[in-house]
């Protein structure tokens, strides 16, 4: 594991993500990953399937740079709609954990009016530390 987590006893125990991260390795800035499939298509409209989709396309080039999902030491999650994440919170988690286990990195949720891709209701850009002879 290149990342250690940071939660200092005198700020509130955070739930799902973590106040801080320190990386050792090689840092790997992932751009941002909407739910859309290899051929550039959305998954469909549903925001869980399009939430699971985006991370999918995190991990992947995570794991095309060598790197582990406990590698990653921040996350920054863009919704078009709040309340729709909000609703689909158990979903999320259970997308969340299928790719990334219990490792909860520091995180940001932000809602922001539109996304460049029409029809894109969440993307996903992440920060890594890659371990030192990881693949380049």
């Amino acid at each position: 594991m290149s990342a250690t987590l940071i939660n200092p006893k005198q700020l509130a125990r955070p739930v799902g993500y973590s106040h801080g991260a320190v990386g050792r390795g090689r840092l790997l800035a992932i751009a941002g990953q909407i739910g859309w499939d290899a051929s550039a298509r959305l998954v469909g409209s549903d925001f869980a399937l399009q939430f699971e989709q985006a991370l999918a396309n995190v991990a992947s080039v995570l794991a095309e740079a060598g790197g582990m999902p406990d590698d990653v030491i921040s996350l920054r999650i863009y919704v078009t709609d709040k309340s729709e994440y909000l609703a689909a919170t158990r979903a999320v988690g259970a997308a969340y954990r299928r790719h990334f286990g219990k490792h909860f990195p520091a995180m940001a949720l932000v809602e922001v009016k539109g996304l460049l891709e029409e029809g894109a209701k969440v993307e996903i850009e992440a920060l890594a530390a890659v371990a030192d002879g990881a693949a380049s």
